[in-house]
């Protein structure tokens, strides 16, 4: 588990210059999950001004690091037309890829917590234990999930790399075994199986974005913030994001918050 501190930053979306983790340094490859779930931008996907902050503040200060850009989307549109529609092949240099997290090879991810909800171990892209440095890239949004408010930020854009085929249930596009029994108490799992992985997160906060169901591409405007919270810690800069956007904090994340703090403290044998 990366040594990630509990430091927040914030700042105007306009004067976003992105301060990677030490870990970005010195890697050799770097992977970026953004949330490019959908054929749709902002703000039910990241900002190409914040993802393009990201990617210049990882090679300001690793000219030489393979980055990596992976996503699965929840869409019957495919990642390699979502990336033409929302501009980001042309933010990519030479040395960064575009890779679709549902056609990677996968592994098994045992969770760490003490308690999981429901899944003792999640599949997910086997290149996420290979790689040197880990950064979530979210979108600040909330829907509606049998009538209770879903915040969705750094850690609950985790979901897209966790394989449709395997998490499918009635549709094909989505992830609707990870729906069970809901999704705030299985993104505890998450953040037990990968999310402790990560050395830094992103939260696009350029919009209070609140989508009147359960689908976040359902809504046609939101309230603009015009804020970009980042740090190590995705538990932390989640919560910074839901304070910034006067969304009430999940108690999934006060959790999580002391069983990270238990984890760092008392590290397993």
């Amino acid at each position: 588990m990366p040594a990630a501190t509990e430091t927040v930053q914030q700042a105007a979306v306009a004067d976003f210059r992105y301060t990677p983790p030490p870990a970005a340094a010195t890697a050799r490859r770097i992977l970026v999950k953004p949330n490019l779930g959908y054929p749709v931008g902002p703000p039910v996907t990241v900002g190409m001004p914040v993802l393009k902050a990201v990617l210049t503040g990882l090679r300001q200060v690793n000219p030489s690091a393979e980055i990596l850009i992976v996503e699965g989307v929840c869409s019957p549109v495919p990642l390699s037309e979502i990336a033409d529609r929302l501009g980001v092949r042309s933010l990519l240099d030479e040395g960064m890829q575009l890779l679709d997290a549902d056609q990677l090879p996968q592994a098994e991810y045992p969770n760490r917590l003490p308690s999981p909800t429901r899944f003792a171990s999640l599949w997910a892209p086997r290149l996420l234990a290979e790689v040197d440095c880990r950064i979530t890239v979210g979108t600040l949004k909330q829907t509606n999930l049998q009538s209770s408010p879903l915040i969705s930020a750094s850690l609950k854009n985790l979901y897209g790399l966790l394989p449709r085929d395997r998490y499918k249930a009635r549709s094909s596009h989505s992830r609707g075994q990870l729906h069970r029994p809901s999704v705030p108490l299985v993104l505890r799992d998450v953040w037990g199986c990968i999310g402790h992985l990560f050395d830094g997160a992103v939260v696009d906060g350029s919009w209070r974005y609140i989508s009147p169901d359960w689908k976040p591409d359902r809504a046609k405007a939101g309230q603009w913030l015009g804020q970009v919270i980042w740090g190590e810690d995705p538990i932390a800069v989640d919560r910074q994001a839901c304070r910034v956007a006067q969304f009430e904090e999940p108690e999934y994340l006060q959790t999580l918050a002391q069983w990270r703090q238990n984890l760092l403290t008392c590290p397993p044998s």
